[in-house]
């Protein structure tokens, strides 16, 4: 990696940290320290992720839950492995059934986007297959964090006090009581500073230790499940659950300028980041901070996500070949359509064929890069009363279109934003990455690959540097940071620029890159509370 790690071009709050022993990088400081304990105690880069993504459960209950997904990719004694940890719809869930509730669009709140939780699944798998620490330990920092309380950071109460707007007008409904009761028991949001404990998360957090999961999927967590379903008009039930298992996956790749970029396959779009690379691969990019290095990458992520909305979905259902999407032939063909002004994007013809992320490494090489979500702050807003499990709103994401792959039906995964993000050269290991945040993930995604390999960042400055994002049209989100003369110079192009200061609409991204000599350089980011923890 080329890059001076004394160079921070843009403000901010944190520097490189550099370790051999071991490294945890995510947006909330306790849940890193606890991956962090489970490397201490023998442990490897697996159990610190697992015990990092449970802590968080509790630590950051608006972005992710125990009926959140979850997506992994896993660097263990030189191979990378993939695992999808999405859920399918209910039996109960169709097309059909959601148009007779009265919707012509899949609806954000309430039991009908509700979809089987995968993340404690995913735990169990992944911990069944490379874990070395006995699963229960790894339980045991949430369960304290749930019991005894922890400091609301800045971040969450601020998103907790912006899902108590959101949620108000549904206070008075019987479905979304358990909401109202585990989260604002004060009848408000917790403030930053005031201490939260989550009793009904340590219950059901015991119940999934002690019976590798199962409990959420054929013991009592399902049962509660599907009694609250019955209770209060959803369509999720004990047989959906006791069916589901998560799915272990080859990843895919694209080669970017002598570096390996790897994702998870659909049903989640890390394709898209790699559809964009490859037709941004045909420019030169030599200074990021101009007006030409912004247009070319944003067209290039206009016309990757248009075709990425319009295609990936089950790929049980996808009448699209990854082939295709992944060829020279795609990126010759959506890169000639790039000029000097801003494109309004159409999907290509192809009949041819509220989220955490984190990230940890061990000293023997081992790296895992994991995200789990429940997508919109507290996802569905349906909280089981009496044991804490906010459920996904992942059905949000369906179609509404019987032509379409993504069209909404039974057992059938969606469209899934979480992506994971790892790059490897030359066979060996550089390192994972990610950027949490919705449709802003492959966006966020490219933007740091970009600065690392086009404009030699170091893995802080990457993430550091002010962002802009594609929200539909020619209308271009960028932050406060990014210079006036590159604003002016994207309006004469025809974008329409918003000037947006809300920075947890740009992504929350962490990175950890392996030098040749084994050492770790972890960077995390400053737009969320996180932090490197270093061993």
């Amino acid at each position: 990696m080329n890059f001076d790690a004394s160079y921070y071009p843009y403000a901010s709050r944190r520097e490189v940290l550099y370790s051999r022993r071991g490294m945890v990088c995510t947006s909330q400081a306790l849940a890193a320290q606890a991956g962090l304990d489970m490397l201490k105690k023998g442990g490897n880069a697996v159990d610190a992720a697992l015990a990092t993504a449970i802590s968080l459960v509790v630590l950051e209950p608006t972005s992710n839950g125990l009926g959140s997904d979850a997506f992994a990719l896993i660097w263990i004694k030189d191979k990378l492995y993939g695992i999808n940890g999405s859920g399918w719809s209910p039996a109960g869930i169709s097309r059909e059934a959601v148009a007779a509730a009265g919707h012509t669009d899949m609806p954000s709140r309430g039991w009908i986007p509700v979809m089987v939780p995968g993340a404690p699944a995913a735990w169990a798998a992944v911990h069944q297959r490379f874990g070395r620490l006995p699963f229960a330990d790894l339980f045991e920092p949430a369960i304290g964090y749930a019991e005894d309380g922890y400091a609301v950071q800045p971040t969450v109460a601020a998103q907790l006090e912006e899902s108590w707007h959101d949620f108000a007008a549904y206070k008075n409904e019987k479905a979304f009581a358990g909401l109202f009761s585990t989260f604002f028991p004060k009848g408000r949001a917790h403030r930053v500073g005031e201490i939260m404990r989550l009793p009904d998360h340590a219950k059901s957090l015991r119940l999934l230790r002690d019976s590798h999961c199962q409990a959420l999927y054929t013991g009592e967590l399902a049962q509660a499940v599907d009694d609250w379903s019955k209770e209060t008009g959803g369509y999720i039930r004990q047989a959906d659950l006791a069916s589901y298992s998560p799915q272990w996956v080859e990843p895919i790749h694209t080669n970017y300028r002598g570096y390996d970029v790897w994702e998870i396959p659909p049903n989640g779009h890390g394709l898209v980041v790699l559809m964009a690379l490859n037709i941004a691969q045909g420019f030169s990019f030599s200074q990021r901070d101009t007006v030409a290095s912004f247009h070319k990458q944003i067209e290039a992520m206009k016309l990757a996500f248009t075709d990425g909305r319009e295609y990936i979905a089950d790929p049980r259902c996808m009448r699209t070949n990854l082939s295709y999407w992944l060829s020279q032939e795609y990126a010759d063909a959506r890169r000639s359509l790039i000029g000097e002004q801003a494109l309004l994007p159409r999907p290509v013809d192809a009949n041819n064929g509220g989220t955490v992320y984190l990230c940890t490494a061990d000293a023997e090489g081992n790296m895992v890069s994991y995200i789990q979500s429940n997508f919109d702050g507290f996802g569905s807003g349906i909280v089981v009363p009496g044991y804490g499990i906010a459920l996904n709103n992942r059905g949000n994401n369906f179609s509404m279109n019987p032509a379409s792959d993504n069209c909404v039906a039974p057992h059938k995964k969606s469209y899934h934003t979480i992506i994971p993000g790892f790059l490897t050269k030359n066979g060996r290991a550089v390192g994972p990455f990610g950027v949490m945040g919705g449709f802003m993930q492959p966006q966020g995604q490219m933007q740091v690959i970009m600065n690392t390999i086009d404009y030699h960042l170091n893995p802080q400055a990457a993430l550091d540097a002010p962002r802009w994002q594609w929200t539909g049209g020619r209308t271009i989100e960028v932050e406060p940071a990014v210079p006036q003369s590159i604003i002016d110079g994207l309006r004469a192009k025809g974008h329409t620029i918003i000037v947006n200061p809300n920075a947890m609409s740009y992504g929350r991204g962490q990175i950890i890159w392996r030098n040749e000599d084994g050492v770790l350089m972890g960077a995390t980011e400053p737009r969320a509370d996180g932090t490197v923890a270093v061993w």
